[in-house]
């Protein structure tokens, strides 16, 4: 490693980003299910509005975590 490198909890800024990034995301995500699904019972939507709720409101994340997957499966991190 560099001396000059700068860290953060033990961990190089790369790292602490890196791991940030991942946590908070996911940390968001879960907040936005919560609310969907608060919205859903709120609004009375029923069992199959519900399922369309999370799946209109829910394609953005889905799309961020297919792609987290793709990478990672490809090897292009």
């Amino acid at each position: 490693m560099d001396p000059n490198d700068v860290f953060v909890f033990g961990l190089t800024v790369a790292e602490f980003e890196d791991i940030s990034l991942k946590v908070c995301v996911g940390g968001l995500i879960a907040y936005m299910i919560f609310i969907i699904g608060h919205l859903a019972w709120e609004s009375k939507a029923g069992k199959y509005g519900a399922i369309w709720m999370f799946i209109g409101l829910g394609v953005g994340f889905i799309g961020f975590m297919a792609k987290g997957i793709l990478q990672r499966l490809l090897g292009i991190e």
